[in-house]
C-alpha cells in the first residue's frame, strides 16, 4: 500500500478524498518536524517514530579489504509497540469490524 492507497482506504471513513488527504499529509509533516527537530511521536499500540545518532565507525571496500572511516550519521527509526508486534504475529487476533487500531476493538456504534 502506497500513499495514494492509504488515502482511498481512508476517503470513506472521514467523508472523502480530500479529507483523508488532509489528514494523511498532516500527520506526515507532524511526524516529520517532531523527529526533524530531535523529538519523538508515540502512538499508543501502534509505535514510535524518533530520531537516533549513529556513531562513526570503520568498515571494510570489499573489493580490497580496506578499511574505510564511515561518518556518524542520523537518520529516524521506527520501533512497533507490543499491539501491533502481536496482530503482526497473529493476524486472527483483529477484530472482524470496527478501527483495528483501538484496542478492545470498539465498533463503528462504538460499542466494543
Amino acid at each position: 500500500m502506497n500513499k495514494a492507497d492509504l488515502i482511498e482506504a481512508l476517503a470513506p471513513r472521514l467523508g472523502g478524498r480530500a479529507a483523508a488527504s488532509a489528514a494523511v499529509e498532516a500527520m506526515v509533516d507532524v511526524v516529520l518536524r517532531e523527529v526533524a527537530s530531535g523529538g519523538s511521536v508515540a502512538i499508543t499500540g501502534f509505535g514510535t517514530f524518533e530520531r537516533v545518532q549513529r556513531a562513526p565507525r570503520t568498515g571494510r571496500n570489499p573489493r580490497t579489504g580496506e578499511p574505510v572511516p564511515i561518518a556518524g550519521t542520523t537518520s529516524p527509526r521506527f520501533r512497533p509497540g507490543s499491539y501491533f508486534k502481536d496482530v503482526v504475529a497473529d493476524p486472527a487476533g483483529l477484530p472482524a469490524e470496527g478501527s483495528a487500531g483501538v484496542r478492545g476493538a470498539v465498533t463503528e456504534s462504538g460499542t466494543g
